[in-house]
């Protein structure tokens, strides 16, 4: 593969990124690359979805270009636009753009949040024509071989104004991520906060136990990024009961009977 230049030094990952395989995942998004397919990523909040593709950017030794879309990401955020530079206007390419002429891996969390005209631009590079056009400058860029599109959002959170259109999801190959299994869940709360096997063993009873309360009071359970913060302040010597209250029950909800639950839930386990 081609040397990158040093302008995006910046978006490499150097140190390997700690993350264990669910199930498939990483042959299957391997494999899209190297078959130039654009991957969606679905999953709840705080699953492990951008820690995956960290560690893939890192396993494949791409470059990493994330954009985290908002209501107010216009097309012009993405592929670029021109600025008035002292008495010149000039050019300056989006993090799309620049994506896709070093060949770098794009990933655009969140993507139900942007503006359906804004997402409308991915189109073209998310089928066989890898192209990006640039309708300001009366230009088409074709891909890089090795540029690679990836999309994430949260199915927890659908809604007929936030959903992805079938024109398109038929772009991409899915992943469907969920909240690691027990034990798996265990080895990384212990690993990213550095707190014991049995501290992170209790937390993640914790967080399985909020998840049950879904649809019955909560919109979503603890996060597994939630259940490292709560252990992250254990091991800074707070109180676990005070450490899951500030982390996870007043973080999930703003009903105070439901923290009071998870507090009781909290206290039962520490």
């Amino acid at each position: 593969m081609k040397t990158q230049p040093k302008a995006f030094d910046d978006f490499r990952i150097e140190t390997e990124p700690y993350y264990l395989p669910s199930f498939n995942e990483v042959e299957v998004f391997s494999q899209a690359f190297y078959n130039r397919l654009p991957v969606l990523i679905k999953g709840p909040t705080g699953c492990g979805k951008t820690r995956f593709v960290e560690y893939m950017s890192w396993r494949l030794s791409r470059p990493l270009i994330t954009v985290a879309c908002h209501d107010d990401l216009t097309s012009g955020d993405l592929v670029g636009r021109y600025l008035i530079q002292g008495s010149d206007t000039v050019w300056v390419d989006g993090p799309l753009t620049k994506a896709v002429k070093a060949g770098a891996i794009c990933y655009l969390d969140e993507i139900v949040e942007a503006r359906k005209d804004t997402t409308v631009v991915i189109h073209p590079l998310a089928d066989d024509r890898r192209i990006l056009p640039i309708e300001k400058r009366g230009e088409v860029l074709a891909a890089a071989p090795e540029f690679m599109l990836v999309i994430s959002f949260n199915p927890g959170y659908q809604s007929v104004m936030k959903d992805l259109k079938p024109s398109t999801r038929q772009r991409f190959v899915s992943l469907e991520f969920t909240y690691p299994e027990e034990e798996k869940e265990t080895a990384i709360v212990a690993q990213e906060s550095g707190v014991s096997v049995e501290t992170a063993k209790r937390l993640v009873r914790l967080g399985r136990m909020t998840r049950n309360l879904k649809e019955r009071g909560l919109d979503e359970g603890a996060s597994t990024r939630l259940l490292i913060h709560a252990a992250k302040l254990i091991r800074s010597h707070i109180e676990p009961k005070e450490a899951c209250r500030a982390a996870i029950a007043s973080t999930i909800s703003d009903d105070e009977e439901m923290q009071l639950s998870i507090d009781e839930m909290a206290a039962s386990l520490f």
